[in-house]
């Protein structure tokens, strides 16, 4: 584990226990005697968590806390009271002591509490790192992050964005679709055009056809003169066309044949108008699948889908939710002159932990709501909502039925590969794209195994060439804090 760690005890055979026992954990251990002596040590050798005895003679530890406080604002006290000293812990806490622990000392139970004081200062860091990047770089158009998934896909809208060809946004409700449209309308040399966007899923077919392609004077009750349509109206510029997933079939085939001809034709008119607009669309529906089970036209996906974007969802970007959230904070608080600088540590571990259902959308309203609330300089994790608190992490863990089971590899990559779809909530795109496989090796792989009549297994086809097999990383033996892994200091050994 990164950082070092100072023991301060004047029992110079407690501090030596202490010192050997916490290296045998692993980590990177000093000790010294005195509280004038550790300030000494850490003006040369900087250490991350100092642990302190209280009762020392000379300086004692809640004074060496205090003065830890004053010149290592940063470095986190955790010290070590006699039973029934809750005064003392209680003065301890005042004097900036992170933790403390009771006498007898139970090893175990120091370096959990160790571990969690260098956890909770590697994410102050991070927090302050990430802080000072909002500060130093500017997101194109509201894309936030660093992350592999998010890389790629500003990566793809660079590559495609001085290109006339006709583009298909992907992703769930909430991952900022609309802003990848607008990305690549700004970046290309359309932007001085207009960019109009329409929702197909907020309109009737009726309604959504005058939207989009106009109509002539007379031709239904309320049309009392000629309207020009979405499509003419965005000129050299783009036109959106969000949720197209959504779109009446029988819409379907009349955009078909606009994005044919690249002409339209006014409701109740003869003569057809032609457009220059480059046509972006958007979509938080499995196409694919909608095109096998017949809800969306075949034709019409290939004609929308000359380039695919994929917008990760937040899950998968794990890495941005902190940048995310400062850039957030940053231009929520700005907004309303709220003095709110910063993120907490223990609120960033929970908005790290939360799994997001509702995406970028979703954190951008957890933070608005988390900077009005915010009384001080930094959000706490009561500025939350309550299912950001009380949300209890779920990751992805192959597990077996029954404790002791074997299963084999084939099993094993099938339970793997569902418990993938279930993550993207059963978009199968999604899914392979994760995998690394296609959607037919999807499937294949999804497949029950089949047996003869004498119950024995028969194998699958061998898989085609330059098809990605996906073998999950096995677990280590022994890993973990119920491994039972052999260890030459005592689990619960006592120190006085």
């Amino acid at each position: 584990m990164n950082g070092t760690i100072l023991i301060v005890d004047d029992d110079d055979d407690t501090a030596v226990l202490l010192r050997d026992s916490l290296r045998k954990r692993g980590f990177d251990v000093d000790a010294v005697n005195s509280g004038q002596q550790a300030l000494e040590r850490l003006r040369t050798d900087p250490a991350d968590v100092v642990v302190t005895d209280v009762q020392m003679a000379g300086m004692n530890g809640i004074e060496l806390c205090g003065e830890l406080r004053s010149r290592h604002p940063d470095l986190l006290p955790i010290v070590l009271t006699g039973q029934g000293g809750l005064e003392t812990a209680i003065g301890a806490i005042r004097a900036g002591a992170y933790d403390f622990i009771t006498k007898p000392v139970k090893v175990d139970a120091l370096a959990i509490a160790v571990g969690r004081a260098l956890e909770h200062l590697s994410l102050k860091r991070e927090v302050k790192r990430l802080r000072s990047a909002v500060d130093k770089e500017i997101p194109i158009d509201g894309i936030a992050g660093s992350s592999p998934a998010i890389r790629e896909t500003v990566e793809m809208i660079r590559r495609v964005s001085d290109s006339d060809a006709t583009v298909l946004v992907t992703g769930e409700s909430g991952t900022g679709k609309e802003l990848v449209a607008r990305a690549l309308h700004n970046l290309s040399p359309r932007r001085d055009q207009p960019f109009v966007a329409v929702n197909c899923a907020a309109m009737p077919a009726p309604l959504l056809e005058s939207e989009l392609f106009g109509h002539v004077r007379g031709a239904f009750t309320d049309a009392k003169r000629s309207r020009a349509g979405l499509f003419v109206q965005a000129g050299a510029g783009t036109i959106f066309l969000d949720e197209i997933g959504e779109m009446p079939i029988e819409m379907q085939v009349k955009l078909l044949r606009v994005l044919q001809e690249r002409k339209v034709r006014p409701v109740g008119g003869d003569e057809e108008v032609p457009f220059e607009a480059r046509v972006v669309t958007a979509t938080n529906r499995d196409l694919e699948t909608e095109v096998e089970e017949k809800r969306f036209r075949e034709d019409l996906f290939y004609r929308i889908n000359v380039v695919a974007i994929p917008v990760p969802p937040l899950r998968a970007r794990a890495g941005d939710i902190l940048q995310l959230a400062q850039f957030f904070l940053k231009r929520i608080a700005g907004r309303t002159n709220k003095p709110v600088q910063g993120i907490s540590g223990p609120a960033a571990r929970l908005l790290m932990d939360y799994d997001w259902p509702g995406n970028v959308r979703e954190l951008e309203n957890c933070m608005e709501r988390a900077v009005a609330l915010c009384r001080l300089d930094e959000v706490t994790v009561d500025d939350l909502p309550a299912k950001v608190q009380e949300h209890q992490s779920s990751k992805i863990v192959i597990t077996t039925e029954s404790p002791g089971e074997l299963i084999t590899l084939d099993e094993m990559e099938r339970r793997y590969v569902r418990q993938v779809l279930a993550a993207v909530n059963g978009n199968k795109t999604h899914a392979a794209r994760i995998l690394g496989i296609d959607r037919r090796s999807l499937y294949r792989r999804l497949e029950e195994p089949r047996h003869d009549a004498q119950g024995n297994p028969i194998a699958k086809s061998p898989t085609p060439a330059g098809d990605t097999a996906v073998t999950p990383p096995p677990s280590t033996p022994g890993s973990g804090s119920g491994s039972g892994a052999s260890s030459s200091f005592p689990n619960e050994a006592e120190l006085p």
